[in-house]
């Protein structure tokens, strides 16, 4: 190690991307520091400023009342139940079952939490539109699903997750609405890529492009596949800019019921 390195890693600070990736990632396992408060960053393109590789579980609910306080921020992945969703949280966190994988669709029936760091959390919203339940459960979970993206206040970004083969379903439509309706910026992810050749990926890449300006919201979207790895940095850096950009909700954001 250099004596540069050397002096920074005495002092617990982080590196730019000189440093290998595996030194980094230590360094701010223990120190805590990213590029938002790293004092030898100088706008130079480093690690994701969060480390997503400690993410962990918190708590499930059946809705938003008995969710935690409503502070800080939480960004949500939301998609139809054969969309992959769970995977691509798995993916992204670099951890085989933070999220639960179930081989029958529409599995996940809570709102489940998981903290990133202090105040900063991921949220894996029920999926919608394939599960073989009765239609009463379908529409508690669709009402569960809308109530939170209407009400939670620390929401502050949507991942949706859409087959790349079939984007942009009627309630994919409706959930997206009521994201924008809320002031709520929107990734979406066009998952499983890997099922299209590359021509193909790209085609649907730009024809989704192209919709999502109708929605005339802050919408964006990327090709995903878990299997490939294929948009993961996409993803990371955007959850990055969400958690470094966008105010944190307080207390004092939360209506009086």
């Amino acid at each position: 190690m250099s004596n540069a390195e050397s002096a920074a890693s005495s002092n617990g600070l982080c590196f730019t991307e000189e440093i290998e990736t595996a030194s980094y990632r230590a360094l701010y396992h223990h120190t805590g520091y990213n590029q938002r408060n790293c004092p030898f960053y100088s706008g130079v393109s480093i690690l994701s400023g969060w480390n997503y590789h400690v993410t962990h579980f918190v708590t499930s609910a059946p809705d938003i009342r008995h969710l935690p306080v409503d502070t800080g921020i939480e960004v949500a992945f939301a998609g139809r139940s054969n969309a992959g969703k769970s995977s691509a949280l798995n993916t992204l966190t670099n951890q085989k079952a933070l999220a639960r994988t179930s081989k029958t669709p529409g599995r996940t029936q809570l709102i489940n939490l998981f903290q990133v760091a202090e105040g900063y959390r991921l949220v894996d919203l029920p999926g919608y539109g394939y599960a073989q339940v009765p239609e009463e459960m379908k529409l508690k979970w669709q009402r569960s699903l809308a109530e939170y993206l209407r009400e939670r206040v620390c929401l502050k970004g949507l991942v949706a997750l859409m087959d790349i083969r079939h984007p942009l379903k009627d309630l994919d439509h409706q959930m997206v609405m009521w994201a924008i309706q809320s002031g709520i910026e929107v990734l979406i992810l066009l998952t499983k890529a890997d099922k299209l050749a590359s021509g193909a990926r790209k085609a649907q890449l730009n024809a989704v492009r192209e919709e999502a300006k109708t929605f005339l919201g802050t919408v964006e979207v990327e090709a995903f596949s878990s299997l490939k790895k294929i948009g993961v940095d996409k993803l990371s850096q955007k959850l990055d800019s969400w958690y470094r950009d966008l105010p944190p909700a307080t207390e004092d954001d939360i209506p009086a019921e």
